[in-house]
């Protein structure tokens, strides 16, 4: 993999790939003038900070609690507090080094601070390489709700080191992976049925990273606001996140993680692209049948089924009231601006208890 640059809406990005990523950026701010702050979670601080820290020119770190539960304004009031006791200036930059809960509070930090500062995200989880540091959407969660207050501001840089990817226990793997098959269903055919024959996690990252972020460009380089063609990377989101935020709620001791979510996502919305003759049935048994196997069954019993539901209520991608959700349209096409009803909301995920196997997470 080789570096790239990326022009978007919001400005002239870089996205450093491959084994040497790391040194490649650190190269080009070895003597830098400007303030750095790392942020970083306490997982990333002791298993992944060690690998960077002597890279980087003499910095500032911040650590938080692992997990979406720090993803909060009174997060944020400890970076602004930490930059302000600095006296960092505009001129300056935080480097986040996490997962996609590092990269959307970082971010979305450094957007608000003194009107904007620069940020770089270093990802250290499959998912925030092969999605959420990529494409300038920052964010916080608020009241319970995902990504409730945020903002768009495109990265300085993207430094994606698959060496990272080893820190990692399977089932963080696995979380990643879901949003990548999430980029297959909407975008590549071709992929999701390598993925399909597969039934497994594939054997070379970088190639698989590679492609991801690649299919990510597509869609935010040609709508970087989400204003048209980017909603296409919703797909499994819309209910995807009211699970997961249903979950953070109400067990905080052993919440999903956000890829989990989004496979029940993608599993109901698909179940309900097939309900609309958008998919077939062996397609849909195809999706169901992936998904599975790669992540078991979330315990989503019928008593708590419209608690879940209710949370769509309130999905940042609403319009006049209505749920707004992304549906398949045949594998590697999509449908954006679909709206759902409650009813089909609660329909597919009683499909999803009744339907599918009672498989346990991984």
């Amino acid at each position: 993999m080789q570096q790239e640059r990326l022009s978007t809406a919001g400005g002239l990005s870089e996205v450093f790939l491959g084994m040497d990523a790391l040194i490649r950026f650190c190269a080009e701010i070895s003597d830098a003038k400007f303030k750095i702050l790392m942020l970083t979670d306490t997982n990333t601080a002791e298993l992944c900070r060690p690998l960077v820290r002597d890279l980087l020119p003499p910095h500032f770190h911040l650590s938080i609690a692992e997990g979406e539960a720090s993803k909060t304004l009174s997060q944020c009031e400890k970076i602004w507090e930490k930059l302000t006791s600095n006296a960092f200036e505009r001129g300056d930059m935080i480097i986040n080094l996490g997962g996609g809960m590092i990269c959307d509070l970082g971010g979305f930090a450094a957007s608000c601070y003194k009107r904007g500062i620069a940020f770089v995200h270093i990802p250290t989880t499959l998912l925030a390489m092969a999605d959420a540091a990529i494409g300038g959407k920052t964010g916080i969660d608020f009241h319970g709700f995902k990504n409730q207050i945020g903002s768009f501001q495109q990265p300085k840089a993207v430094v994606i080191h698959p060496e990272f990817l080893e820190t990692l226990p399977d089932l963080q793997l696995r979380a990643g992976y879901a949003e990548v098959l999430k980029h297959y269903l909407i975008h590549d055919a071709d992929a999701w049925k390598t993925a399909v024959e597969l039934q497994g996690l594939p054997s070379n990252w970088d190639e698989t990273i590679a492609k991801a972020v690649k299919i990510k460009l597509f869609f935010t380089e040609s709508d970087p606001t989400e204003k048209g063609i980017r909603k296409a990377l919703n797909f499994g989101h819309t209910i995807g996140h009211a699970v997961e935020s249903h979950f953070l709620q109400e067990f905080a001791g052993d919440p999903l993680l956000h890829g989990e979510a989004v496979a029940v996502g993608m599993a109901c919305e698909a179940w309900i692209s097939h309900q609309r003759n958008l998919i077939s049935a062996k397609e849909l048994s195809e999706i169901v049948q992936t998904l599975e196997n790669l992540y078991g069954i979330v315990r989503i019993p019928p008593q708590i089924i419209p608690d879940v539901s209710k949370w769509c209520i309130q999905d940042k991608k609403n319009v006049g009231g209505r749920i707004n959700a992304t549906l398949l349209n045949g594998i590697g096409k999509f449908l954006i601006d679909q709206w759902l009803s409650i009813d089909e909301i609660e329909a597919s995920l009683l499909a999803y208890h009744h339907q599918f196997s009672k498989k346990d997470r991984p």
